[in-house]
């Protein structure tokens, strides 16, 4: 599988920003695929999950500003974030686990085996 993230350019604080995340080399959905970033207590943060039947979930405390969608069609995974603080400011990255398909949001960060190498998002004041 690859992934390849796209979107994090510099943005205003208040201001919204959907990154994109392109999967390929798989062909099904049979998969847990999330988002992630660095976190200041922990090596990695869950953000949002999508469960192999369209299902989302959040991990993220400040999920009602985080929407993580799909396009199946073109197997592109978004997460819109709107409100975006500063404290957003993060690589965000896009990860695949094959070894489950649902409740995604429970599954440990360190079971995602394939990860994209990110997208820099950079927030400003």
């Amino acid at each position: 599988v690859h992934l390849v993230e796209s979107g994090g350019p510099s943005v205003q604080a208040g201001g919204p920003r959907k990154l994109s995340c392109v999967v390929s080399g798989v062909s099904d959905s049979n998969y847990c695929l999330g988002w992630l970033r660095p976190a200041p207590v922990q090596q990695l943060q869950g953000v949002a999950h999508w469960d192999y039947d369209d299902t989302p979930s959040y991990t993220i405390s400040e999920k009602a500003r985080f929407t993580i969608s799909k396009d199946n069609a073109r197997n592109i995974l978004y997460l819109q974030i709107d409100r975006l603080k500063p404290e957003d400011t993060a690589m965000y990255y896009c990860a695949a686990d094959f070894s489950h398909t649902e409740w995604c949001g429970l599954v440990p960060e360190s079971d995602y085996a394939n990860w994209g190498r990110g997208t820099q998002v950079t927030v400003s004041s």
